[in-house]
Order: C-alpha cells, then sequence, then structure tokens
C-alpha cells in the first residue's frame, strides 16, 4: 500500500520525513527511488521547485455566475413568500457553489460509486495503478471515503468532503502516476450504495453532492437495481454531463452477451431520462470493462483524462444543480398563462365599490334636489302654499324622508356589496398566479379591505365638502355637494337667473291680484264698470304664472342633470381613490414583485444545460 499524505498541510507526499520523501516501506522506498531517476531524467525547471498553487475555482465569462447571482435574488425576494423547506434545496446549492468556487479550480473530483460487490474499488485500483482501496469477499469492503489525487493543492477539496488525512493517497508510480491527462485528477472511493450499514448510505449521499463528476460502476447481477435507478441516477438525471456509467465485470459474460447487457443498460437510463452522450452530443458516458483483466480500463483512463483536462466537470456540475434546484422550484414561480390585473377588472371593481356607495343614487336624489328646490323658487306662490301645506310635518314626507339615515339593512348590504368587490378583484388578480403568490395576492387584498366600508363612508363625506366650497360656471353647478352613505346631500345652489324668475314669477302674482283688485272693486261699485281690462290682467297673471314655471322648468333640466352627474362622479372618485389606495395598490404591488422574482427565475433557467 502506499504512503499516506498529509493533504491537511498542504505538502502532498513530502510529510513526515527531513528530506521530504515519504517512506512507508519495501514499496514506498521503491517507488521512491523510482521517482528519482525520474527526475533525473526530466529536466529541472524553475517550475518544479516552486511551491504548488491553489488557484481559486473562476468560471470565466460563462453564464453560471449570472444564474447563481440570479438564483441568489431570487431566493432573497422570495423568504417573505415561500417556506423555509420550498427554498431550502436552492440555498444548499448556492451554499455548495460559493464552497467550490474558494476551493481549487485545477483539480476535478470524481467519486467511484457502486453496489456491494459490483467491483467499483478494484476499478479504483486499477485507475490508481495501485491497490489503494481493499478488495475482497467481506461485505462491505469499503466503509469510509479514500481519496487519491494526482497533485499536490487538492487539501481544501478533500478537507470539504470529510476525507480523513489517513485515507488520502497518492497513485503509484508509474505510466498512471504521470499521466498529464490526469494531473488535477482526485478520484474518490465510496462505500456501497446499498451497504447494510446506514452510516456507509449517508456518507455515499453525502459525497455524491459535493463531487464535481461520478463513476457509476454496476455489475451484469445488478445493473438493473431499482434501488440504484430510483434513488440515484433518476433524480440524478440533470447531471448527464458528469456521469460515467460503467458495466463491470464483462469477463463473466460469454460471447456477445456483454454487448446485450450493455444496450439494455443504455435502454434502462434513456427511460430513467438521462441523457447518453453518443454521436458528439453531451450526455453520460456509457461503456462497459473488466477492471480485473484490465479490458477497457486504458479506454476509461482516457476519457477521464479528457475529462479532467478540459476543467469544466466543477461548472458542469454546479449548473446541473442549479437546473434541479431550478426545476423544483418551478411550480412555485410559473404560472399559468399571463397572469395580472387588467384594465377591466380595474374598472369592474371601480363601479362594484361605486354601487356599493350608492353612487348613482346620489346622484339621482341630486338631480331631484335641484329640481324640487327649482320648483320651489320658480313655481307659483298658491302651488308653492300648497306644497308647504302638504309637507307641513306630515310623517312619510319626502323631506323627512330624505334626512332619515339608511336602515340598519342597507348598510349592511353596502359592506357585503364591497366585501364581494374585493374577493371578485383578488381572484381576477390570483388567477393563473402559483400557490404562494395568489395567496400572498389574496392577503393583500383582504387586509387593505379591513375598514373600507368606513373609509368610503369618510371619503365621500370629505369629497361633498371640497365639492361644496366650489363654483362652476354658467350652470352654478359649483356648490354641488356629494351625499355621504347613509346621508343626504345640502340643497342645491341657485342659478343666476333665478332672481330674474322669482321677479317675473312674482309679477305674474301681482297681475293676478291687481286684476282681481279691480273686478271686486267694478262689482262692489267702488270703480267705474269694465271687466275687460281687469279680466286681461288677470287672465295675463293667471296664464303667465304657469309659463314662468314651465319655462323654469324646461331651464334647469340641463343643470339639474350636470348636477346630478357631477355628484355621482364625485363619490365614484372618491370610492374608486379609496380602493386603488387599499386594494389596488397593494394588489399591484405584490403582482410586481412577482414579476421581479419571475425575470429572476427566468435568468435562472435561461442558460440551462439539461432543458430542464
Amino acid at each position: 500500500m502506499t504512503a499516506v499524505t498529509d493533504e491537511d498541510h498542504g505538502k502532498g507526499d513530502t510529510a513526515g520525513k527531513p528530506d521530504g520523501r515519504w517512506d512507508d516501506g519495501l514499496i514506498a522506498r521503491r517507488a521512491a527511488e523510482a521517482r528519482e531517476a525520474e527526475d533525473a531524467a526530466r529536466p529541472t525547471s524553475a517550475e518544479d521547485d516552486a511551491e504548488p498553487q491553489v488557484e481559486a475555482y473562476a468560471p470565466a465569462d460563462g453564464p453560471l455566475p449570472t444564474r447563481l447571482d440570479a438564483l441568489r435574488e431570487l431566493v432573497g425576494l422570495s423568504r417573505a413568500r415561500l417556506d423555509r423547506d420550498t427554498l431550502a434545496e436552492a440555498g444548499r446549492v448556492l451554499d455548495e457553489a460559493a464552497a467550490r468556487q474558494r476551493l481549487s479550480s485545477r483539480h476535478t473530483v470524481i467519486a467511484v460509486a457502486g453496489a456491494t460487490g459490483s467491483g467499483k474499488s478494484t476499478l479504483f485500483n486499477a485507475l490508481a495503478g495501485a491497490p489503494i482501496s481493499d478488495t475482497g469477499l467481506r461485505r462491505p469492503t469499503t466503509s469510509q471515503p479514500i481519496a487519491c489525487s494526482w497533485t499536490d493543492g487538492a487539501a481544501g477539496l478533500l478537507d470539504r468532503l470529510a476525507v480523513p488525512g489517513r485515507l488520502r493517497r497518492r497513485p503509484h508510480p508509474g505510466p498512471a502516476a504521470f499521466d498529464e491527462a490526469l494531473q488535477g485528477l482526485v478520484l474518490v472511493d465510496l462505500p456501497d450504495h446499498d451497504s447494510a450499514a446506514t452510516e456507509h448510505r449517508d456518507q455515499v449521499d453525502r459525497v455524491l453532492a459535493l463531487v464535481d463528476a461520478v463513476i457509476w460502476v454496476v455489475d451484469p447481477e445488478k445493473y438493473a437495481d431499482a434501488a440504484l435507478h430510483e434513488r440515484y441516477l433518476r433524480p440524478l438525471a440533470g447531471h448527464a454531463e458528469v456521469t460515467f456509467v460503467v458495466l463491470n465485470q464483462t469477463d463473466r459474460l460469454p460471447g456477445e452477451a456483454a454487448d446485450l447487457v450493455l444496450d439494455d443498460l443504455r435502454r434502462l437510463l434513456d427511460e430513467d431520462g438521462i441523457a447518453l452522450g453518443e454521436h458528439g452530443e453531451p450526455g453520460a458516458t456509457v461503456m462497459s470493462l473488466s477492471a480485473l483483466t484490465g479490458d477497457g480500463v486504458p479506454e476509461l483512463r482516457e476519457m477521464i483524462g479528457r475529462f479532467v483536462s478540459d476543467r469544466t466537470a466543477a461548472t458542469r456540475r454546479l449548473s446541473a444543480d442549479v437546473d434541479a434546484a431550478a426545476a423544483r422550484l418551478r411550480k412555485v414561480y410559473v404560472a399559468d398563462g399571463r397572469p395580472g390585473l387588467g384594465e377591466r377588472a380595474r374598472e369592474e371593481f371601480t363601479d362594484r365599490l361605486a354601487d356599493a356607495v350608492g353612487a348613482a343614487a346620489a346622484g339621482q336624489a341630486a338631480e331631484r334636489e335641484w329640481r324640487r328646490n327649482a320648483s320651489r323658487a320658480c313655481g307659483t306662490p298658491w302651488l308653492r302654499l300648497w306644497r308647504w301645506y302638504e309637507n307641513r310635518g306630515l310623517p312619510g314626507s319626502l323631506d323627512r324622508m330624505g334626512q332619515a339615515l339608511t336602515p340598519p339593512e342597507e348598510e349592511l348590504t353596502a359592506r357585503q356589496r364591497v366585501e364581494q368587490a374585493v374577493r371578485i378583484v383578488a381572484d381576477a388578480a390570483a388567477d393563473g398566479l402559483p400557490g404562494p403568490w395568489a395567496q400572498a395576492v389574496r392577503e393583500a387584498a383582504f387586509t387593505g379591505a379591513r375598514g373600507l366600508p368606513e373609509a368610503l363612508d369618510e371619503l365621500a363625506a370629505k369629497a361633498g365638502a371640497s365639492g361644496a366650497s366650489k363654483r362652476g360656471g354658467g350652470t352654478e353647478t359649483g356648490r354641488s355637494t356629494v351625499p355621504q352613505l347613509g346621508g343626504r346631500p345640502p340643497k342645491p345652489p341657485r342659478p343666476k337667473w333665478w332672481p330674474a324668475a322669482v321677479l317675473a314669477q312674482a309679477s305674474m302674482t301681482l297681475l293676478q291680484i291687481f286684476g282681481g283688485l279691480w273686478l271686486v272693486g267694478q262689482i262692489i261699485g267702488v270703480l267705474e264698470p269694465g271687466l275687460v281690462t281687469p279680466a286681461l290682467i288677470m287672465l295675463a297673471g293667471v296664464v303667465g304664472g304657469p309659463l314662468v314655471e314651465w319655462a323654469c322648468a324646461a331651464a334647469i333640466r340641463g343643470p339639474a342633470r350636470r348636477y346630478g352627474q357631477d355628484a355621482e362622479r364625485r363619490l365614484r372618485e372618491a370610492a374608486a381613490g379609496c380602493g386603488r389606495a387599499r386594494v389596488l395598490d397593494p394588489v399591484a404591488a405584490e403582482l410586481v414583485r412577482y414579476r421581479e422574482v419571475r425575470e429572476r427565475y427566468v435568468t435562472v433557467t435561461e442558460f440551462s444545460t439539461t432543458g430542464r
């Protein structure tokens, strides 16, 4: 067995001896002699004498840094809306990516994994060129991860994998150790993934989440094992580019049986969703060999050499991890259709609030009030006297009814209408959103709707007060006020031409009185007889009064209508403003937040290497 290296101190295989050489028995001394001969044959340079440098991992100008930044922002923006368990995998990927980026970029960590008796330790030793990992009939043979590093500077990576110093090795001096393509390789032999010991399986799961690539070793008996496919290969289908699947022990298969088993293995991998790297396309490498006889091992070593010399394994692994995390988060970020709050939904919400506060009824009441006041001001004195007599304190009169407050039943109905309007607009805004964001939109709407009926009443009253302080043009609609919930608007103002109409009506009344007195004087003999003139004067007053009232009624139709419309508009705007501030704006803020996280999610998945 080769010597144990002290990677914890960054000295590789030079620790423990004053002259910098390791010594662990006969094999070690022979290896040292072989190394001296090799060093003597090679020309020395300044680089040979220099201390090995560890380059921090830094992917150059690729999409991975952008995707990691987007994923980090995505997690930050989502913490208040998604539970911790949902974001746990994304957080783990970010932590592991940050840890890997702080370590060496010159090394590629490849784990050798397999089931009990698959021959993975034998393959591990064949690749290292020395019996580093124990093999035998006793199961399980490998109880802890064993690492073999071809070059110095991998201590940090092995510390991350929690490989103890006593289980860190160097390849046996020979062609495998000095293969230029393998410089930077860190090979890790894992315990059996189907071991009866739970701690062994836990170690396998832990290390597989941290290495840059995996060599899965299967044998002709267990290559279709459900535990392997369902627990490892299928969940890691997105990591095909950093996966090797090796059918070992082909020396046990007669004739063309090895090819048949290999074809069936490819079929199973395809069913698992693993892309196969055939015909130059990216994907998993699938091959057969015999670690015991060495058949196919050089080909695998050559493939690993090209893989290591490319120095992109860590980037591919991290990209696949990001793809997997994004795939798990898809259901909480990708909506069905185009969610949002359209203009139509906003208008319908405003209409429902206006209906709840009775904006249309208030406008009609204001118009009727205008007409009533005009009729009182411009009507004949006799008609006004009659109306006063009809309405003098009688219960149920229009004046008393108008001053009555809205019954509690109507207030309850108005409150229910407001709640219904909020519920409908919340459902419209949340339609098609993923569950957590739909819930956030509804909560924003319902939270803002608390106290909305009272706020509508208060704002309606303020709108009425502001309307009463304004003057409006030739129609004199300026003093129009908006009725608040359960109340009645003040008396509308009189147009400028009303005094002239009142004067004309008074003149018609005086003509009636004058003509009537003239006729009475003639009847009692005080005045000279002559019925034509006083009758005509009295007739002019009698006919002129209703004509003036009719003319005034025709003249006030337009101003009365505009007054009612103005009252309705003010109350409608007050309701719309209150609903917008309390409900629509919070809902819109949640939708904007969702669009932000959706943009980050698109950035995360835009450069996916696995098509997820």
